[in-house]
Formats: C-alpha cells, structure tokens, sequence
C-alpha cells in the first residue's frame, strides 16, 4: 500500500484568528501566517530575515476548533493543500493563493502543553483492556488516569482537550 502525503507549512500565528460562515454554510477559520526566512552563510551560520506572509483556512470541525485553540503568535504545523484563486481589486485581477488545512496542531518543538486523553480514555472498551487491568498498551488505567488528572500543567503550557 501506498504511503499517503499532503503539503504540509509550519510558522506562526500572525494575526487574531476570524471565524465567518460560508455560503454553505460553513464554518471558516482564517488567519494570516508568518513563516521565518534564514539565508544560510559561507561561515556556517545563519542570518534571520524578514518573514514572509500567507493566507491559512480552515473549514468545519477544524475550523470550531482551531478558534478554539489558537492565538495570535502560536507556532503552528498543518498538514492540506494550496488553493489559488483570483480577487478583483481596484478594477484589476489579481491571483492569490491560501493554504487551506485539513490538520492543524501546535508546534511540539517550540509550544509547551499537556494532552487530555479523558473523552479518548472513554472509548477504551473490554476487548481492548487484558485480563490483568492493563489497557492495550500495558498501561494500568487507573495509573495512566491519576498521572492524567493529578499532574500539573508547566507554567506557561496549555491544557488542550483533544
């Protein structure tokens, strides 16, 4: 079987998030994208350069919850495609381009947060739990849940419901 890929972008949040309904519709999410620009030198080491800037939707029940979640300056990797469209301004057509998402999560490289597994602990069934309590992973359930619900968040993490 075949390895299935899309295109994927990663940077950052540049601007408040807007929800808009489509005509459909539709839920709509949108932001404008920062991506870092480095130019790497003769020496070895790089310089930073200005960023540059795109266009990022998203549809449905990604959409809800990426409003959700995100923020202006988040770090971002989303996994979809690019959609080029034209736009008439000021008399003239000018063509543009969105990368529209499919998936969208946080950047574990550089966003700190722990995950809530609580609804996906749920959906555990008796098929997929041993005879010794343990669940598939041959973790106990009720250990995995106390770490789950007693840990702490880092200062400066998230707790995403996921």
């Amino acid at each position: 079987m075949a390895l299935h890929t899309q295109q994927s972008v990663s940077g950052f949040i540049a601007t408040e998030p807007q929800q808009s309904v489509t005509e459909r519709g539709e839920t709509r999410f949108y932001v404008r994208i920062g991506q870092p620009q480095f130019r790497r030198e003769v020496d070895g080491s790089f310089t930073e350069l200005a960023p540059t800037f795109h266009d990022l939707v998203a549809y449905r029940a990604t959409a809800d919850r990426a409003m959700a979640r995100f923020a202006k300056g988040d770090r971002f990797v989303a996994e979809g495609y690019v959609r080029t469209f034209q736009v008439e301004r000021d008399g003239e057509i000018i063509d543009r381009e969105e990368f529209v998402a499919k998936k969208l999560g946080h950047d574990l490289t550089r966003t700190e947060y722990e995950v809530d597994r609580t609804r996906r602990h749920v959906a555990v069934t008796q098929a997929d739990v041993t005879a010794n309590g343990h669940d598939a992973t041959g973790t106990d359930r009720e250990e995995a849940g106390a770490r789950r619900s007693d840990a702490p968040a880092p200062a400066g993490s998230a707790v995403l419901g996921l």
